[in-house]
């Protein structure tokens, strides 16, 4: 988001708000309802899409959605952040059921649920400090186009009448706020395209068109694959790499609502929270799920929800509709949907990040960060891939750029007798190669001293490289002596020195 529209938003609404003081107040109470109304509108289409992709009957997936939905609602990190079945998850989870049967999804879901509840007690979700601002932009640039573009099909091609409903909807969603606040936008664009689809009696693309929409739900799934080695070598890659993307969006989601609403949220409860809804999720025969970004948009920004009410809201209307008003919601005209989440798309791409100003004023590793996180994610259509590509690169141009700003500063003593090296800089596997050429090993006196009062030992190639470096000078006869040693690096060079070769 820029930061234009992140201070307009801050300034209409009230960010920290508590449960408690949503129920004690009606305004309150009925701006989060009505934004999970919108949100459970929103989460409809997409969830059934993923369970074709996934091979997994729609309904199942919905009521899995409700699950989620309700269980993070309760035990999640992050207030109005929403949770439900996932496209991210639904393409790693795809390939193991098409190969090896539904039977197989309740095993490898409740164990990406076990592994994402260990994340969190053992606080390695804390690893999302070392993801670079610049990868965070080039994730929510990436995640614009990918909503953007999901939408296009059912918009692109389609009958004039299409092309109005959807004018219509941009025109409510946009337009409205101005005059009227009380109502989500959203909430009105959907009633009024989708009354009047029904009044012309012309037949539009619909929800229903997604995927069956039969009332009821589904039963419990029971467990029809034996627990042996041969199962758990099926389930534990496909669990694996749900737990890893599934924790990877939906951290980054938090961190991006924490951005919007300038309120913390808390990593670890998210991650264990997480793992309990997919472990509940799993026995509803329904993909693993996680943070949906595109519907936590909608619930945050054009719903403008700030607590917990709003996504408890989100999963009962979510329940309501799946189970005793599913022909009312099969009837929903897809385009109306498409509309508002283009809406979101172009509201979630940060451009002041693709201002030519800003490029200009960037350094190039950023901006290639930037381009190579969104580039990768949009061609895989795979965020977390996206994001792990941009962290790697990154952390890659970090240990470049470092590795050449260490400085060897030579002092010969007066009678010649002695060098001095006082060595400034960080010192690690990237630099140390680099610390080999600031030394003149065949014309120094036979004393010589490191002195590294300005430096630190970060790891292994240090030693090896300081090891290396008395060895040369041993060569020519002369004595090293390393000094300036701080606690740490003194234990570390000590415990390492002349065992590493």
């Amino acid at each position: 988001m820029n930061q234009q529209h992140d201070v307009a938003t801050t300034a209409v609404v009230e960010n920290d708000v508590s449960v408690g003081r949503v129920l004690r107040s009606p305004a309150l109470l009925t701006r989060e309802c009505l934004a999970g109304v919108i949100t459970a509108l929103a989460l409809i289409p997409e969830v059934i899409s993923f369970s074709v992709i996934a091979g997994v009957d729609p309904k199942v997936s919905l009521v899995a959605s409700v699950v989620l939905c309700l269980t993070l609602s309760l035990l999640g990190g992050r207030p109005a952040m929403v949770t439900a079945a996932a496209g991210s998850v639904a393409l790693v989870i795809g390939p193991m059921v098409h190969v090896h049967g539904v039977a197989y999804i309740l095993p490898a879901v409740v164990m990406a649920g076990i592994i994402q509840i260990l994340f969190g007690v053992t606080g390695m979700s804390r690893a999302m400090r070392y993801i670079p601002r610049s990868v965070m932009i080039g994730f929510v640039n990436a995640l614009g186009v990918l909503i953007f573009f999901a939408q296009v099909p059912h918009v692109w091609g389609q009958s004039p009448l299409v092309w109005a409903l959807f004018t219509v909807t941009l025109a409510i969603v946009l337009l409205l706020p101005r005059v009227l606040k009380s109502v989500p936008s959203p909430l009105v664009a959907i009633v009024v395209v989708t009354a009047v689809a029904l009044a012309m009696g012309y037949r539009v693309p619909t929800v229903g068109d997604e995927g069956p929409m039969s009332a009821g739900l589904p039963d419990f799934t029971a467990l029809t694959v034996p627990l042996n080695w041969q199962t758990l070598s099926i389930v534990w890659p496909t669990a694996l790499s749900v737990a890893f993307v599934g924790l990877m969006e939906s951290l980054l989601t938090a961190k991006l609502v924490d951005d919007l609403t300038d309120t913390p949220s808390s990593k670890r409860r998210e991650s264990w929270g997480l793992g309990i809804g997919n472990i509940l999720a799993g026995f509803y025969g329904g993909i693993a799920g996680c943070a949906m970004i595109g519907q936590t948009i909608v619930n945050v920004e054009l719903g403008k929800a700030r607590s917990r009410v709003s996504t408890v809201a989100a999963a009962l209307v979510l329940l309501l509709l799946v189970t005793g008003l599913s022909h009312i919601m099969a009837q929903i005209p897809m385009v109306v949907l498409a509309g508002i989440m283009m809406i979101v798309a172009v509201k979630t791409v940060n451009w002041h990040s693709l201002q030519p100003a800003t490029l200009k004023r960037m350094p190039w590793s950023e901006t290639l960060v930037m381009l190579l996180t969104v580039g990768i994610t949009v061609l895989t259509s795979n965020l977390a891939l996206g994001v792990l590509a941009g962290v790697v690169v990154a952390m890659m141009l970090f240990a470049r750029r470092v590795a050449h700003v260490i400085h060897a500063e030579r002092t010969l003593s007066e009678d010649g007798q002695s060098v001095r090296y006082d060595v400034r800089g960080p010192l690690f596997f990237a630099s140390s190669n680099d610390l080999f050429e600031h030394f003149d090993y065949a014309h120094d006196p036979k004393s010589v001293t490191i002195d590294l009062t300005h430096a630190q030992i970060w790891d292994a190639s240090t030693v090896a490289a300081l090891d290396g470096i008395e060895y040369r000078y041993q060569r020519h006869g002369a004595s090293v002596t390393i000094e300036g040693l701080d606690m740490r690096s003194s234990d570390f060079h000590r415990r390492l020195s002349g065992n590493l070769s």
